[in-house]
């Protein structure tokens, strides 16, 4: 299955152009991720491209998209940075209790979670504003509109980041989805209408 170039994932279409109708690259966005251009009177976002096949389907104007792997292990680099250096800190403490068996939370450990709480909020902004938290960053994937392919901001990345607790209903199925679904969402996706592609090198 082919995407078109891969320094333009949202595909080039012909533009006919109309007064009143912006051309072009939205502005703040790279031009690999800009929005395709409008077809006569009704703009056509990325994935609902005609003629033929479903609507949204890969292939049609959409990138390619995320890997449940590559999600996964996106997810796993993310957990390790922000939360890996809380109980390393809380260790800390224990080992310079008296009593490790019965040792409270000291400094060490509440360094640790206002770590976690600045470190998290860090992610959260990077995502809605790049789409792209550090671990998406490694692993080449960002967090996109399905309607436009444009970042989310940090109101609705927060609104998708409460609403991954329904992958967790029931028995963690959501998570699971994308190893099956055509558009690889999870539950949070479809309900905040969001896709996870791969970002090309360069």
């Amino acid at each position: 299955m082919s995407y078109g170039d891969p320094n333009n994932p949202y595909g080039e279409q012909p533009s006919h152009g109309l007064a009143g109708y912006p051309q072009g690259t939205p502005q703040g966005l790279p031009p690999q991720y800009g929005v395709p251009p409008q077809y006569g009177h009704q703009q056509q976002p990325y994935g609902m491209y005609p003629p033929a096949g479903m609507p949204g389907m890969p292939g049609q104007g959409m990138p390619p998209l995320a890997h449940w792997g590559e999600r996964v292990g996106a997810w796993l680099l993310d957990l390790m940075i922000i939360v890996a250096p809380m109980y390393a800190l809380g260790l800390i403490d224990i080992v310079r209790s008296d009593d490790p068996a019965t040792a409270d939370p000291g400094p060490f450990f509440a360094a640790g979670v206002a770590y976690f709480l600045v470190m998290g909020f860090y992610q959260l902004y990077r995502e809605g504003r790049y789409g792209q938290t550090t671990g998406k960053k490694v692993l080449r994937i960002s967090v996109r509109r399905q309607a436009d392919g444009t970042t989310l901001g940090f109101g609705m990345a927060f609104v998708r980041k409460l609403a991954h607790i329904v992958d967790g209903l029931p028995c963690y199925l959501g998570w699971l989805w994308p190893l099956w679904d055509v558009r690889r969402q999870t539950f949070a996706d479809k309900m905040c209408s969001t896709v996870v592609i791969k970002v090309p090198k360069g």
